[in-house]
């Protein structure tokens, strides 16, 4: 452990490096003003680290405080590396393009780098901030029953409730929730980042959700990080739902009933063997003349095993859209869909892009989102 932290930082040093060497010496700032950005990059060096490790200091208002800092630091790092890479590109078709604007050009372009970071990260925080919006979707259901033809499922995914999403955060989710008058509620996992002492007092907010055949939940990979066993009891005590590998039936309106089932995360073995994620065994005993078998997974490629397990549909976040450009060009490496209604042979995935959002308070080309989904027949 103390190994990957020592070659983290390192790395992490020699971007910072890589960037000032590239932009600093370009800009048209002076001495104090290349001072000033010597030492701002200094900072973001730090604040990096810090703000990673800030859950482990006890004393707050402090960890929190570190955690905000390193975090805003590391969504305008980000945006920095890549853009100053770009710049790399620009400069040498401007070489071959354009010799005679050369020395124009990368003066322009060092201004332009930090700049558009900063640009960015501005409107990514305040992406990131504000409330999701409601995302309205409708899922074509081929022989679905005439009594679940508009049944709704309100889903929330990925809020990350800890050191920068707070109670007003999540009561502001909740709120909006409520007035979709949803069937049932999914929360697909990745609720938290913290233990139950910490944080219960932030996810109370969650017993006020109200859906006429409840609010259900599976874990995602961030609860086993901060103490699944302690969370599912909390949730259960709070009155959510959860299910582990398990399934529910409900009936609605009607003799065809709809199967809701849940798994672990798909990375649950890893630290409960357990409870290692199992759609066959959440559709273990489920009714033969079920109108439509409904899946909830944190992790979108748990699709295949759900496919072969007799799901219609599957209700899944994790990839948080990618949360912010260019790496929502990446999740497709790591999981087969990346966001939005997706199909895998009968089996309908949505995707949720998530509710919160993980590390920098940043959302930049992948907002968050409050999910509506409908159920109608297929035409």
């Amino acid at each position: 452990m103390r190994r990957s932290f020592t070659f983290a930082v390192s790395l992490l040093v020699v971007l910072h490096l890589y960037i000032g060497i590239r932009l600093i010496p370009a800009l048209p700032l002076g001495l104090a003003g290349q001072i000033v950005s010597v030492a701002g990059l200094v900072l973001s060096c730090l604040l990096l680290p810090l703000g990673l490790l800030a859950r482990g200091i006890q004393r707050q208002p402090l960890s929190d405080r570190l955690a905000w800092a390193g975090m805003l630091a590391m969504g305008l790092f980000s945006s920095l590396f890549v853009l100053t890479l770009l710049r790399e590109v620009v400069l040498l078709v401007g070489l071959l393009l354009a010799a005679s604007q050369y020395a124009e050009l990368v003066q322009w372009s060092a201004v332009a780098v930090p700049a558009l970071a900063l640009l960015v990260t501005l409107i990514g925080f305040v992406n990131a901030r504000r409330r999701a919006h409601v995302v309205n979707v409708d899922v074509p259901v081929a022989g679905l029953p005439a009594n679940l033809n508009g049944f709704t499922i309100a889903q929330i995914s990925d809020i990350h409730v800890g050191p920068t999403i707070k109670r007003n955060y999540l009561d502001a989710i909740v709120n909006k929730v409520n007035t979709l008058n949803a069937d049932v509620i999914a929360v697909t996992g990745d609720l938290v980042d913290g233990s139950v002492a910490d944080l219960n007092q932030h996810t109370a907010p969650l017993a006020r959700l109200s859906a006429r055949h409840g609010t259900y939940f599976v874990t995602g990979n961030h609860e086993y990080y901060s103490g699944a066993d302690e969370w599912t009891a909390e949730l259960r005590r709070l009155g959510l739902h959860v299910l582990l590998n398990e399934h529910v039936v409900l009936q609605h309106d009607g003799v065809a009933p709809l199967v809701l089932a849940g798994v672990t995360d798909y990375g649950a073995h890893h630290f409960n063997e357990a409870q290692r994620s199992d759609p066959v065994a959440a559709m273990a005993g489920a009714p033969a003349d079920a109108g439509i078998k409904v899946l909830l997974a944190h992790q979108p490629r748990t699709a295949t095993a759900a496919a072969a397990a007799g799901f219609d549909l599957q209700l899944s976040g994790h990839t948080h859209g990618g949360q912010f450009w260019p790496w929502n060009l990446f999740v497709r490496f790591q999981q087969p869909f990346t966001a939005g209604l997706n199909q895998l042979n009968q089996l309908w995935v949505y995707t949720s892009r998530g509710t919160g959002y993980w590390g920098p308070p940043k959302r930049f080309g992948a907002p968050s989102e409050i999910t509506r989904l409908r159920l109608v027949t297929a035409p």
